[in-house]
């Protein structure tokens, strides 16, 4: 199939790598990013079922902004479906990492609640600034990208692991595209719904419910970059009708199915993930 019109914008204007191996850490997922265009960048933040680490070392601010006008300057995470934002700058260059949920707290030292567009300097301290500046000395991706998975491997223990039952939710969700119900949710790990629903939120940092919908959502946008019916799209990921795909869209992105399709974004975003990027762990 040949590329796209957005697709080959998307490749013109970014530089992106990925490396050949899977992460130390089950489910990280990594890739790297370089702005090659002449203008700023404005770009918008497609929701996912991972905590995004984004670690900048390039010459060029990154910005962050959401709806309501909040601001992240710089390196940060960014929790689960924090709601419409776009990534603004020039000349960025930065490693982004997707981690599981139920990984998160084992390796940022801290509560998936806790994490909404937190800076790394708050998160790490001078650990997050060396790390920058080492990824701005070595000269390839592949040895920013082995740096970063050493520093995340090294990180792994500092907080508790998620329970067991809460990790085979989570990927039992995933594995569902978002479409397996939270009572039988419950029923498979042998836990009421109430506790399913607080130990699940506490760990993940969504309930159950709201955590399918956004894995739903992922599997749309997804299917939105092969230029698709919007119909046939919102069959096929298990929305009652057209109407409820956009509606989510809209809640997620603030843009249409149809402008989330044609965003140079979602492009990017395609290239840098498509078999790289499940939220499933091991």
């Amino acid at each position: 199939m040949r590329p796209s019109v957005r697709e080959r914008e998307a490749v013109t204007r970014w530089e992106v790598a990925r490396p050949p191996w899977r992460g130390r850490t089950g489910g990280i997922s990594l890739a790297g990013f370089r702005d090659r265009g002449t203008g700023p960048v404005d770009l918008p933040v497609i929701p996912r079922p991972a905590f995004t680490l984004i670690v900048e070392f390039g010459e060029g601010p990154l910005i962050v902004g959401d709806a309501v006008g909040r601001q992240q300057r710089g390196s940060l995470v960014s929790g689960l479906a924090s709601g419409p934002a776009r990534m603004r700058g020039e000349n960025v260059a930065c490693v982004e990492v997707h981690l599981p949920p139920v990984v998160t707290h084992t390796v940022l030292g801290v509560g998936p609640a806790e994490l909404d567009r937190v800076p790394l300097d708050d998160l790490w301290g001078r650990s997050a600034a060396r790390l920058r500046e080492q990824l701005n000395e070595v000269p390839s991706w592949e040895g920013r990208f082995a740096l970063t998975d050493a520093f995340l491997a090294r990180r792994r223990g500092a907080g508790p692991p998620a329970d067991p039952e809460v990790v085979r939710a989570w990927n039992r969700i995933v594995a569902s595209r978002g479409q397996v119900r939270v009572e039988d949710l419950a029923a498979e790990v042998g836990w009421s719904r109430r506790r399913l629903w607080s130990r699940f939120r506490s760990q993940i940092g969504l309930p159950p419910k709201r955590a399918g919908t956004l894995v739903r959502f992922h599997h749309a946008a997804r299917h939105l970059t092969t230029g698709g019916s919007v119909a046939r799209i919102a069959t096929e990921c298990g929305y009652a009708d057209q109407s409820h795909l956009h509606r989510e869209v809209m809640a997620f992105t603030a843009m249409t199915p149809a402008t989330l399709a044609g965003d140079a974004g979602l492009a990017v975003d395609h290239i840098a993930w498509t078999g790289h990027d499940t939220g499933e762990t091991r």
